[in-house]
This record gives C-alpha cells, structure tokens and sequence, in this order.
C-alpha cells in the first residue's frame, strides 16, 4: 500500500534490529515502557520485542483508555442506563467492559444504551428527543477529549438541555511521571503516545526527562517507527542523555495542536481521576469546566449507589502498570478470552490482553 509498505519493509526492520543489538552492546538490562494502546497492538502484531537483544526489553503500559477505566466507573453508567427516561450512549469498545453484575452490552437490548461514533452523535439524537436525557460516556485520553469538547459547545450553542457528558477522560503525562518515579518497574525510556502527542505536543514531555532522567521518544506506529524509536531510546541511555525526541514528526508537531489544546481548557478542568490497577493520580483526569457544568451528568443526574467488587484473580492491574504481562495471568486464554472477558484488558482492541490472545495465544 502505498506510504504504509515503505515503513515496513523487512530489510530495513532487519537492518534497525541490527543497529539496536550494535548500540546496546555492554549496557545493563534496560526498560522501555509504551504507553499507547496502538503501540501496544503494533508491537505484538509484528513481532518486534522478539527483534530486540535480550538487555532491552519493552513492556507495555497504561495506554489503552478503556482499560484503564475503573470497574466503578462501569457499574455506574450501568446503573444510570436503568433509570427512567434515560439513554446512554457510549463508543463501542466500552460495551463488552465487565462491571460487578453486567456489561452495557448485556443491558443493551433494554433499549437504554447505544453505540455512538461520535459524542456530536449522541448531541444530535438529545436535539431530536428532548423528552429523554441523554447521557454520553466521555472515555479517552486527550486524543479523544477534543471532540467530545466539541459536542458539548454544540449542545451549548444549540441550547440542548437535556444532553450530559459522564466523564471520564484521562490525561496521559501525569501517569508517566507516577511509573517514572516507581522504582519497581525501572523505567529507562518511554516510548511515548503518537496520537496524544498529535495534540499536545512535545513539551508535557519535558519534566519527565528533566526530572526523573528518562528518555522519551514520540515514536510512529509502523515497525520501522517503532523499531527507529527503540534506536534513538537505546543510544540516549548508551550516552547518559535524557531528553524529548520527535520520531514521528511527520504527523506531531512541537505545540501540538494548539486549537484543539485550547477548546479541552475552555471545556474541561483538570481533577484527580481513579485509574484501574494504579489508584488515584492527582490532576490526571478533566470533568467539565464550571462554564460548562450544566452538561455535567454527575452534577445534574442523581446517581445510584453502587457496590463495586474486584475480579478475582485478574492481573489487569499489573498488566497496566507494566509489573506483569498477560502471559503471566493464570486466566489468560482459559477462563478469560475476548469472547469472555473477565477484565478490561481483554476486552479492548488497543489492550495488552487482547493484543498477546490475538498474536500469540
């Protein structure tokens, strides 16, 4: 295909995984962590840890938004979905997500949840039905957060009263500093997220190869991207370097995208926000800003109590943060499968348990 074969042409996959084996010859074991759920795929997909000497391992991280949702989270859009008069709509991949009694794909054919492609989606369908509230399910990184920023301003625009954003939008650096500083994991070197980085840029980047003196690589999602990343990650610790690179600046630019950066801080404030298997991570989540609240579903619909409780025996939470690999989880490809999930992880397209059942099970 043209402009995709080019970045993966074997040869040069062959000739990067050289240079990485050549540069990292002498060093200690080292840690590379992504943290992007397409990365994530894309390294499974094309085999590339098994193209890396064995002192440079990749682990993967907390970059799959619907896995890193908390079990809460779930339980309560589901428990929103059974009350009267209301509709909630969510993208896709949430609905095969397990809360404690349900998954919003079971409680679908009440007629009270839908899938949406778009937050603008679940605004328009609020226009059109104003006897219903309508609840939109607000999950991703900042990748994701602009448009639903989006919906909310048309809404506003629109005067639609009875449309409503439950967010639970994250905000990806502050969960790097927290693994950066964790001494268990060891991370040497990020590779960082390519979408998110489309929109913020390199500069968030910064306090985390300052701070903790970690090389961070903003890498692309084809072989040769990720392969080249690796390369510029492995020669930043060979010279005791630790700075921001731009490996994909074909797409990300320096500020990012400065019209979408300014419509998330017109729309959302920062709060602290519950991240599974991690636990709270302080000014890591955006609700939305006070201008805006009257489309907050948290302040303007009363939500049920819920009980939550824990898989028992599912790593997921490990998984994310990059302590365990899927393959370490007794469940895994037994009792738990993307068929039937038993935790997050499994059900996402961008989680590592998906990506480990689909390429190496």
């Amino acid at each position: 295909m043209k402009y995709i074969d080019e970045f993966r042409d074997l040869k040069i996959s062959g000739k990067l995984a050289g240079l990485i084996k050549k540069e990292a010859e002498g060093l200690s074991p080292v840690n590379f962590m992504e943290v992007c759920g397409t990365h994530t795929m894309a390294v499974e997909r094309f085999g590339i840890r098994r193209m890396l000497p064995d002192n440079v391992k990749l682990i993967s991280g907390p970059g799959c938004p619907v896995c890193v949702t908390p079990k809460d989270y779930i339980d309560k859009a589901i428990a929103v979905s059974n009350l009267e008069n209301i509709i909630v709509f969510s993208f896709g991949d949430m609905l095969k997500v397990p809360g404690t009694n349900s998954t919003l794909l079971r409680e679908r054919p009440k007629g009270r949840v839908r899938v949406a492609y778009s937050a603008l989606d679940a605004a328009e369908f609020a226009e059109k039905n104003q006897d219903k509230k309508i609840v939109f399910l607000g999950i991703g990184f900042e990748t994701t957060a602009p448009t639903v920023g989006s919906s909310v301003k048309y809404a506003k625009k629109k005067r639609i009263k009875n449309f409503f954003v439950y967010s639970g939008h994250k905000v990806m650096p502050p969960a790097m500093r927290l693994l950066a500083g964790d001494k268990d994991i060891n991370v040497k070197g990020f590779l960082c997220p390519a979408h998110v980085s489309a929109i913020i840029g390199m500069k968030p980047y910064g306090v985390i190869s300052e701070k903790y003196n970690i090389p961070c690589v903003i890498s692309g999602f084809e072989p040769l991207d990720i392969l080249q990343s690796i390369l510029m990650l492995v020669r930043q610790v060979k010279a005791n370097k630790a700075k921001v690179e731009n490996q994909y600046n074909r797409v990300v630019k320096f500020s990012g995208n400065t019209m979408a950066i300014r419509l998330m801080e017109e729309v959302f404030s920062i709060r602290d926000s519950e991240w599974r298997g991690i636990g709270n991570i302080p000014k890591s989540g955006l609700c939305l800003s006070k201008r805006y609240e009257d489309f907050d579903a948290e302040k303007n619909i009363d939500f049920p109590k819920v009980i939550t409780r824990q898989d028992k025996g599912c790593i997921c939470g490990s998984v994310l943060k990059g302590v365990k690999t899927p393959l370490d989880c007794a469940l895994f490809a037994k009792k738990c499968s993307p068929d039937n999930p038993i935790g997050a992880c499994m059900v996402s397209s961008e989680g590592a348990c998906a990506a480990y059942y689909r390429y190496r099970k």
